[in-house]
């Protein structure tokens, strides 16, 4: 599939063949209120050359080079005539206009245009007239930040936080109780242990626009508990531009200092994926595990001679990360159709290190299981693609086809020294290592179209169809351990001897290869039918909709893993065991009598075949029924039918097929055209994944952690209820204040189970009933209206919050031994964002300052009696940026990100108060991964 990324490059290079003319740009606005004259036209003079005027009263006009005479007209105003406009080739020319309203009456005119969805002025619009809740983040927004990617951008938006740097938590609910949608099409999932799409593979400059449904509505999906996040990528055109961008990153204490890589790379592997340097070898097949086929001792000591002897990594000085990127917009019509293109490249080589503090505590005594210390490493490519195209057929016929493509490879070595308390005495003295490679092939399409149809164009059908591909490798993950004991006092210290294991182990001189290939195909359709009201405005028009969406997935999943033993015990060389990790396996050492030999560890379970087919039908209406009073709803039919088979003959197959109707109600009241009231209520599901009912366990290594699934895990209800006020000052701002509660049956978790040892189980739970309950404010101010100063006219504000209060009860009565009636995992009881902003277009200066923070979390929730909850702590974020137009084609952007660059603390609730205390002790992790600092370059062709 990776090779398909050669047909994107050459459709992203042939945009580059299209001129590149000048361009006519400005503002016409009215002459009493000096705002934006929406819908005005910018013509040429006496020819169908033309430019719409967008919400916030700008346009973009491209022309050759020449002089022309430009009118500016609209319904209701006296046009306006500009003679002898010059314009230069690749150069652009300001021509603003102030529009006076006309007392002659006018006949009716029809204006077309490009609507642009990616401004903070559009953005306000649409959540204002939104018939559900609903928060979003424009582009205008985020190219004031420093944000690189989609995660970034996402946590900004109110009662939205970020786990693990790329999974979405919404309302204090974990990724797996949020559905994501790519362009209107669910968005597949690369995590082979977690249920979620990574927003960190997607980069913020090729985002349009990012919404958050917050209550459910017949259209959209009925899976999901915080909300429905919808990314749009940019599609719609207003001029041929390009744009490369180019920047250096640099982090603290890891930038120009020495760290670990693997030994061998492949040539690949700046592209973001492997070679074939560390595949499966040729003897073992790249084939699931049969065990009524086992591969016998001559195949697995063949295998050996495909085996890298490399088990510990090489030291390298780290460079400043490398971000580049090239944008590409381009228009044209085709007879009378209007075709656009935006086309982006993305590009990126980055390197982080930093030591984690890792301890685990025993329940009762409160003594060290381990204490341990990491030096963790990381290295990153990442190559991506947008390449969306646009075909206007007429005003009332659109057709898109969007791509996306990412590739993602990470090379990440973890050093862990410190000692392991678990087998008693004075402990045993850890030096061990983890070297991971791996690599995320992901691409999505999708093929869609609007139309209007009927003699009045009264009613609009859309359709998509759409198509998913993933590709996770996980190929030669090598892991070892070893170990001395701690001597008492004046004893001699004894050298490291590498751990062995009699039967094979994942944590033991293992090599681990998995592999997961997953293909999603979708369609969907709708039509809606306006009917007249009690007039002829379109707002006040009754809305009827019926549509339908379909999805097939299939997923394969496969991993093996294999560890050297000994031979024979009884003719073992133990003498071996003292040599170094660089010396134990060399191949004079590899003898099936006194030295070690190849075993296969991998059980039937440890691959799967899944699928999954989700059928949904809704109706629904939209009833305005007063000037002030509207409402919409309806109900949603979903049938969906899961199903997995492991590889083992012994474990039944997993099937479930259910119906759910999920109805939803959705009231805006509008006390005037400024401000309103909003009320929802509906009912969602969310049901288990693949890996949450697959019953194989993998060993997490960073979290020193079994992972395993549950195939007794029931579909979980949800109940919903929102309660919103909102309050626009102008046409880019809002001020709003809302409440929410949700209601479970059968909540999903990741919890911990019975722990024997130092290692932590991990797995899937449904708990008897849980709610969350919160408040969530949100602010966008400027202050152009507020004072006649003109530097304090181009500040600007931002700032949301939530109050959250969650509680799951895991088993009835209130037995607090197992954490019960404790907060929701991944729920946030507080979470701030806000930022300050200064934008001078004419001085080309801009200039932002960002702050986030929330509150305690947890990362781990205990289930029983053996574990304590996990909690990760409250850590302040503080961002820089500042940007600068330097002549008519270059702007600098210089930033630094995480200035405060506080310590990532998770710590164990050791009292099971339901938070942390200073009674509490023991650090789960805790870790500094440092400031980052940027300098960039964009020019502008």
């Amino acid at each position: 599939m990776r090779y398909y990324l050669l047909g994107f490059l050459w459709l992203f290079a042939s945009g580059l063949a299209f001129a590149q003319p000048g361009t006519l740009a400005g503002k016409v606005t009215d002459k009493k209120t000096s705002e934006g004259v929406i819908g005005a036209t910018v013509l040429v003079t006496g020819t169908t050359l033309a430019a719409p005027v967008n919400v916030d009263g700008s346009y973009t006009l491209p022309l050759e080079a020449g002089t022309y005479n430009i009118t500016m007209t609209y319904v209701g105003y006296k046009p306006l005539t500009f003679a002898g406009i010059t314009i230069k080739s690749g150069a652009t020319t300001t021509l603003n206009g102030t529009m006076e309203e006309s007392a002659t009456s006018l006949t009716e005119v029809t204006v077309t245009g490009v609507k642009q969805t990616g401004t903070e002025v559009a953005m306000i619009q649409d959540l204002k007239k939104s018939e559900v809740v609903v928060s979003g983040m424009s582009n205008d927004q985020i190219v004031k930040t420093l944000d690189r990617d989609a995660a970034e951008v996402v946590k900004r938006i109110p009662g939205v936080t970020i786990q693990n740097n790329n999974f979405i938590v919404i309302r204090g609910l974990a990724e797996r109780y949020n559905t994501v949608l790519l362009n209107d099409a669910l968005t597949p999932s690369a995590e082979v242990d977690t249920r979620s799409f990574s927003f960190d593979i997607l980069p913020s400059s090729v985002i349009d626009r990012v919404l958050i449904f917050k209550s459910g509505a017949p259209e959209l999906p009925g899976e999901f508990g915080g909300g429905v996040v919808k990314v749009y990528t940019k599609n719609s055109v207003l001029e041929n531009t390009t744009n490369f961008t180019v920047s250096g990153w640099g982090r603290a204490g890891t930038t120009f200092q020495n760290g670990y890589q693997q030994s061998s790379r492949s040539p690949t592997d700046w592209l973001g994926f492997d070679n074939g340097l560390r595949k499966v070898p040729g003897s073992i097949g790249d084939q699931p595990y049969d065990s009524n086929a086992p591969l016998n001792r001559e195949q697995l000591q063949q295998a050996i001679g495909g085996l890298r002897n490399e088990w510990k990594p090489t030291l390298t000085t780290a460079m400043p990360d490398l971000r580049a990127s090239l944008g590409l917009t381009r228009k044209f019509e085709i007879g009378r159709v209007y075709v656009s293109n935006v086309t982006a490249a993305s590009y990126s080589n980055t390197h982080e290190q930093y030591n984690v503090l890792r301890q685990r505590l025993e329940t009762g005594s409160g003594s060290y299981i381990y204490n341990y210390n990491d030096l963790r490493s990381l290295s990153a490519s990442r190559l991506g693609v947008i390449h969306n195209w646009q075909a206007r057929l007429n005003d009332h016929n659109r057709i898109d086809f969007r791509n996306f493509l990412n590739q993602y490879g990470t090379d990440e070595v973890v050093h862990r020294t410190g000692t392991d308390y678990a087998q008693g005495g004075n402990g045993r003295e850890r030096d061990n290592y983890a070297l991971h490679y791996q690599s995320r092939t992901i691409y999505s399409g999708q093929l869609g179209g609007s139309h209007d149809v009927g003699a009045a164009n009264n009613a609009t059908v859309t359709w998509a169809t759409g198509y998913n591909y993933v590709f996770r490798d996980e190929p030669d993950y090598r892991r070892f351990r070893t170990g001395r004991d701690v001597p008492n006092p004046g004893e001699p210290q004894k050298p490291f001897r590498v751990e062995i294991s009699q039967v094979g182990s994942q944590q033991d001189n293992s090599t681990y290869f998995s592999k997961l290939k997953e293909n999603t195909y979708m369609a969907s359709g709708q039509w809606e039918q306006r009917l007249p009201g009690r007039d002829s405005t379109r707002a006040n028009q009754y809305k009827l909709r019926a549509g339908f969406y379909t999805e097939y997935k299939e997923r394969n999943y496969a991993s093996r893993f294999f560890s050297y033993v000994p031979g024979n015990e009884e003719f073992h060389n133990y003498g071996l065991d003292t040599l170094s990790i660089d010396k134990i396996f060399a191949p004079q050492n590899l003898d099936p009598k006194t030295g070690f030999v190849l075993k296969e560890g991998t059980s039937d379970n440890d691959s799967y075949r899944a699928d999954n087919t989700l059928v949904a039908g809704y109706l629904s209406a939209v009833a305005p029924i007063s000037d002030r009073l509207n409402i919409s709803g309806g109900v949603r039919l979903e049938y969906n039918r899961k199903f997995l088979r492991s590889g083992s003959p012994l474990t039944p197959a997993y099937e479930e097929k259910r119906y759910f109707l999920l109805p939803s109600l959705n009231a805006t009241y509008n006390f005037n055209d400024r401000s309103l009231l909003r009320l929802a209520a509906s009912q969602t599901v969310n049901r288990p994944e693949f890996r949450e009912i697959a019953n194989y366990s993998y060993y997490d290594f960073t979290n020193n952690a079994n992972i395993k699934g549950n195939d007794t895990l029931r579909t979980a209800k949800i109940y919903n209820a929102d309660l919103r006020y909102e309050f626009y000052p102008s046409k880019s701002e809002m001020l709003s204040v809302g409440v929410f509660y949700k209601h479970f049956t059968d909540a999903i978790e990741q919890v911990t189970n019975i722990t024997n040892g130092s290692t932590l189980d991990l797995g899937y739970r449904n708990a008897a009933s849980a709610y969350d309950v919160g408040v969530e404010v949100e602010a966008r101010k400027g202050l152009v209206d507020l004072t006649e100063n003109t530097f304090l006219r181009h500040i600007s504000f931002v700032l949301n919050a939530s109050v959250v209060k969650s509680r799951v009860t895991l088993v009835s009565g209130d037995d607090k031994s197992v954490d019960n009636n404790r907060p929701l995992q991944g729920q946030s009881p507080y979470v701030v964002n806000t930022g300050i902003f200064y934008q001078d277009d004419e001085r080309r200066w801009q200039v932002s300052a960002q702050y986030n923070v929330i509150g305690p979390r947890i990362l781990f929730a205990s289930s029983n009696s053996q574990n304590f909850s996990v909690f990760e702590m409250p850590r302040h974020v503080i961002d820089l940026a500042v940007t600068k137009g330097i002549g008519r084609h270059l702007d600098l952007r210089l930033g630094i990100q995480d200035l405060l660059n506080q310590y990532t603390r998770q710590y164990y609730d050791s009292d099971r108060s339901g938070g942390i205390t200073s009674a509490d002790r023991g650090a789960f992790g805790r870790f500094r991964r440092g400031q980052y600092s940027t300098a960039g370059l964009t020019y502008k062709f």
